[in-house]
């Protein structure tokens, strides 16, 4: 969750990571603005839209999400 919604503090490296992602660019009204692979030891990555949220998940993942995709968040209590 990033402070303001922008694609600077959205933007993510790749650098020393040791697996490729999924990563899916979330904005304050729960719409995904951008989709993308990021592979590891590849450097920047913006999004193409201003993101609060930064989904980083499976690269098997990533075709379940597209621009324009709703996300909903729950909280989930404690156990």
């Amino acid at each position: 969750v990033q402070r303001n919604e922008n694609r600077i503090d959205s933007a993510i490296h790749m650098l020393w990571m040791r697996m490729d992602l999924a990563v899916v660019w979330i904005n304050t009204a729960g719409k995904v603005v951008d989709v993308r692979p990021a592979y590891r030891w590849r450097s920047f990555l913006t999004p193409a839209g201003p993101a609060k949220y930064v989904l980083e998940t499976s690269i098997d993942q990533l075709n379940r999400f597209s621009i324009g995709d709703e996300v909903y968040f729950e909280e989930i209590p404690p156990v």
